[in-house]
């Protein structure tokens, strides 16, 4: 499976428009370009033709046009050996489950072919089945080889499941953590919520307290002196 998810550097971008620019003027398309490519680089063929599409073909507008000139004038001179039909340059590789599903035709072929002798007829006497002949070394390895991919199939998909099952239990473990991390940040935010009422009290609290004190004082007359004849100064009774 194509996975590559890292973004696109110039060497990249250049291997795409160099080889989408060959299939054209060769007479192929643009999507088996982009699955030439695709293989090259571990991407997909669709995010190689959104790549194509959104960024790197605008550069290439001039190059196209003539790739796509080159193609009429080898058409025309080639001239209808090709029916029409545009020839695909790349053949991408073949998965195991593609070389399982031609090995298992090729066994039912062979399977089909002994069942069609032996039902053939014995005009001896009675319609009795044929003997079945041998199918050969090469016919029974074929057999054995399907067989083995079959299993190493049965292999990889278990496997696969086993990973699976790992990566369920892994988002499972990362939910949790998640729902803990937010209860702690709701709790968090409570407290901060009751620490800003405390401090507006506090706050109400203390200009309070100040409003008093000020208020004390404006009501306290002020503290008369008189100076006797030595200079001396003494307080006045209230």
């Amino acid at each position: 499976m194509k996975t590559r998810q890292d973004a696109w550097t110039e060497e990249n971008d250049l291997l795409l428009a160099e080889t989408v620019l060959r299939h054209v003027r060769e007479g192929s398309t643009q999507l088996n370009a982009f699955e030439e490519v695709g293989d090259k680089l571990n991407r997909t063929s669709a995010a190689c033709g959104f790549r194509w599409n959104a960024v790197v073909r605008h550069q290439y507008e001039k190059a196209l046009d003539l790739a796509k000139k080159q193609r009429k004038q080898r058409h025309r001179i080639m001239g209808k050996e090709q029916g029409g039909k545009k020839k695909l340059l790349y053949q991408p590789p073949m998965t195991l489950l593609d070389e399982a599903d031609m090995e298992m035709d090729e066994a039912f072929e062979i399977l089909n072919s002994a069942t069609m002798k032996s039902e053939s007829t014995n005009f001896q006497g009675n319609l009795l089945p044929a003997p079945v002949e041998p199918t050969g070394d090469m016919n029974m390895q074929k057999v054995i080889s399907y067989l083995q991919n079959l299993q190493n199939s049965d292999i990889q998909q278990e496997i696969l499941q086993r990973e699976n099952e790992r990566l369920k239990k892994q988002i499972r473990d990362l939910e949790a953590e998640n729902n803990s991390l937010q209860k702690q940040v709701a709790k968090l935010e409570d407290n901060s919520v009751t620490m800003q009422e405390d401090y507006e009290t506090l706050m109400k609290i203390l200009n309070r307290a100040r409003k008093l004190v000020l208020f004390d004082e404006e009501e306290t007359p002020p503290t008369s002196f008189k100076m006797d004849r030595n200079g001396n100064l003494e307080k006045m009774a209230e």
